[in-house]
């Protein structure tokens, strides 16, 4: 679900390739030697400047350094690989002792991981953010541990907002379907870009559902993705947005994230659902912007706040190699709070941690991050602990567009993504 935390551009196949870090042995594809550990990670830049390499070469080559008997094999994966990648590794019987990708509960599902109390100390299983320690586990048992994570603000271009005569931010659906309206009237190209393209519709979906109360499981964690409350917000947005022309001239279901994004940095965006990279950037091009939470449906009303969505990535260790020890000692590694927060600043993104992300010295969370980061302390994830998940994810990215088309049914689509979903149930 690599769609949702990372820069504008992140979706490119980095370097167009798999990296292995050097000095850092064989390819990791297998256990290797017992003296080795074998890392398969994603790839978080977007070319050689911003790769992530650098870094797991210093962090390695410190953890080698002070445990001088483990060596640490890396490749880094595009994020459009690697899910695939790390299954086929898996089902060959050469599964890597560690994995950081977007995905756990399959692997989980199949007693391939090692849970967190066999690895960590009991201090450090502790020290994960409540919500992603959450969607981590697997009944009670923690088998993802969260790496790096974000949560989504509705981002607004103030020069833009300024224009239009829009005095105050949005704070319902009315108020958002007016200022949207404000800004096209002033020639804005995309008032509220809607991205519901393949690449990550599932976030924007979910953003929208939560804030007029539904979302994509029920209070018992079971799917309920056809929902009244699902159904009415769909009917919202296309009578509402989409067919008065408010979304911009891109097809929502044909506008994917990096697109809006790369829109919204043009200014040509007035409202955008977005994370803490995307401020950063907008900022150092010089345009002002500013961050509120979701507006929510007039039914729930301004009192309401419904929570925001979250999203992280997941560290697991497997269990085939036998490398319990090994993997613990470099698990206490990584995720002391220097090597944590060095690279969710590198990518200005939320550590995972309750100490990282505490104090400057620990996080160093500027006043933008601070925002992000108080939003997911009360966010909803996916359900990342289904094994389903990712199929339906995919579902979802591929079919949620269809409910705002001209022609949309959205009953009908969410019941056909409903459909899909309990199908994909059965079969995990």
């Amino acid at each position: 679900m690599r769609r949702r935390i990372f820069g504008t551009t992140a979706t490119t196949a980095v370097l167009g390739l798999l990296i292995p870090l050097a000095g850092c042995g064989g390819s990791g594809d297998g256990a290797g030697d017992s003296g080795t550990l074998h890392l398969v990670a994603a790839e978080y830049g977007d070319s050689a400047a911003t790769s992530s390499k650098p870094y797991w070469d210093k962090l390695t080559a410190d953890f080698t350094e002070a445990n001088p008997g483990i060596k640490v094999d890396v490749k880094l994966l595009p994020w459009a690989d690697i899910d695939r990648e790390v299954s086929r590794m898996v089902k060959a019987d050469k599964a890597p002792d560690v994995a950081l990708m977007g995905s756990y509960s399959d692997f989980a599902a199949q007693g391939k991981l090692y849970p967190a109390d066999e690895l960590l100390s009991i201090t450090a299983e502790a020290n994960f953010l409540q919500p992603l320690a959450d969607a981590g586990s697997v009944g009670n048992t923690l088998y993802g541990l969260p790496f790096v994570a974000s949560s989504r603000l509705l981002f607004y271009n103030e020069a833009l907002f300024t224009k239009a005569g829009i005095k105050e931010p949005p704070k319902t659906w009315s108020d958002l379907k007016a200022a949207a309206k404000a800004l096209k009237d002033k020639g804005v190209k995309f008032p509220y870009a809607l991205p519901l393209g393949p690449e990550e519709a599932h976030a924007e979906a979910l953003i929208w559902e939560l804030s007029n109360g539904g979302g994509y499981a029920d209070s018992s964690g079971n799917y309920s993705l056809a929902s009244d409350q699902n159904i009415e917000t769909w009917k919202w947005v296309r009578q509402e947005l989409v067919t008065p022309g408010l979304t911009g001239p891109t097809p929502p279901s044909q506008l994917n994230r990096a697109e809006a994004y790369a829109a919204f940095l043009r200014g040509e965006v007035g409202m955008v659902n977005g994370y803490p990279s995307l401020a950063h950037e907008a900022r150092t091009k010089g345009i002002g912007v500013q961050t509120i939470s979701m507006p929510v449906s007039d039914d729930l009303g301004v009192g309401e706040v419904p929570p925001t969505v979250g999203v992280a990535d997941w560290m697991m260790a497997f269990r085939q190699n036998g490398k319990r020890a090994e993997i613990g000692k470099f698990l206490d590694f990584v995720y002391q709070d220097k090597n944590l927060s060095d690279f969710a600043g590198r990518y200005h993104l939320l550590p995972s941690t309750v100490t990282a992300s505490r104090t400057p010295a620990g996080g160093g969370l500027d006043k933008n991050d601070t925002q992000f980061l108080n939003a997911l302390r009360g966010a909803q994830l996916y359900p990342v602990n289904d094994p389903s998940w990712l199929t339906v994810s995919d579902t979802i990215k591929r079919n949620i567009g269809r409910a705002v088309e001209p022609t949309g049914d959205p009953k009908g689509v969410l019941e056909d993504i409903a459909a899909q979903a309990a199908q994909a149930s059965k079969k995990n």
